[in-house]
């Protein structure tokens, strides 16, 4: 089996990192966060790339890719730190309206006439209730609240709302989330590391780079293999999630935990590394810290999806011998 990405899945990624570097760059991240308002023009050019109906099928005017295809692009959206809620909408909302059969409202997902708000017990709170024309609570999407209670958050950039009495508990819903979380997390883990990196060649001390001396050389390094790690488990989690597996939601609680564990010491290896310029706003860096402890704990923080494995693994009578390797998850899924 070839677990290879195609050709045509790089040129995905590629094309979608290359217009967000081109155009979310850092300073329309601080206007955004100065002036408090939202840019349209963000969304259409979103919507223009074909994101919002990516996961719709070809009958309701998407284009019918696949997790896989969504996961590489939820990456760069994070790495980008793109504050549309794009991925709610298009990436987990339409596959989870599309798997039941609720087909009329996909076409307006696909061409962004829809934005959906995701509502589910694990959360506590509401994302970006107050741009979304429905949310998915349930196993349906509702009108929106029209005057929704805005809470405090620590990431300007993704308002939070009180839930109320909206909620559900769907699993599905909650793995289609969770995976792209996760993947997000991995994308700020990947910017942190890069900023990291640029600054550590800019700063000089004692008449040379900082990033020349080793201890910061193994700070990089370590950051560097935990995202590494964090990548292959959420290729896995999307493969066995777009395939049906039976395991999918462990899978995609492993690759919550290590996304998570990649990014939050991405943020701190990135504070040590800029010293205390890291904490000012001045810094650019402060954006992907924030995105990433918001992220942390959407959809299932820490303790959750370790007790979900654990709730598996320890009841669920699951085979852990040294014959159940991946391929044999494969054939046994």
């Amino acid at each position: 089996m070839d677990f290879r990405f195609t050709e045509d899945q790089i040129t995905l990624r590629d094309s979608i990192r290359e217009f967000l570097e081109g155009t979310h760059t850092p300073e329309l991240l601080r206007r955004l966060d100065e002036t408090g308002a939202r840019d349209e023009s963000v969304w259409n050019s979103l919507i223009e790339m074909g994101l919002g109906g990516l996961l719709v099928p070809e009958d309701q005017g998407g284009l019918a890719m696949g997790l896989i295809e969504a996961t590489l692009i939820a990456v760069e959206l994070g790495r980008a730190n793109v504050s549309e809620p794009i991925v709610d909408t298009a990436f987990v909302a339409a596959p989870w309206l599309a798997a039941r059969g609720q087909t009329d409202r996909l076409a307006d997902i696909a061409a962004g006439e829809l934005k959906v708000a995701l509502a589910h017990d694990v959360n506590p709170w509401i994302a970006d209730l107050d741009q979304a024309g429905a949310v998915l609570a349930g196993n349906a999407l509702v009108a929106a609240p029209a005057s929704p209670v805005a809470l405090d958050t620590v990431d300007p950039l993704r308002r939070l709302f009180a839930r109320g009495d909206l909620g559900g508990n769907d699993t599905h819903l909650l793995d289609l989330a969770a995976l792209m979380a996760a993947a997000q997390l991995v994308g700020a883990a990947d910017r942190m590391l890069a900023l990291s990196v640029d600054y550590a060649k800019q700063r000089e001390q004692f008449g040379q780079p900082i990033g020349s001396f080793q201890a910061v050389k193994h700070h990089a390094a370590s950051v560097a293999v935990k995202v590494e790690f964090a990548k292959p488990v959420l290729w896995r989690a999307a493969y066995a999630l777009q395939n049906g597996h039976a395991r999918a939601s462990l899978n995609v609680s492993h690759a919550k935990l290590a996304a998570t564990d990649a990014a939050i010491f991405a943020a701190e290896t990135a504070i040590q590394i800029h010293g205390a310029m890291g904490y000012t706003y001045e810094v650019d860096l402060h954006f992907w810290m924030k995105r990433a402890w918001a992220l942390a704990g959407a959809w299932g923080d820490r303790t959750f999806h370790m007790k979900r494995i654990d709730d598996a693994v320890i009841g669920g009578g699951i085979d852990l011998g040294p014959d159940r390797t991946f391929a044999s998850e494969m054939i046994h899924a």
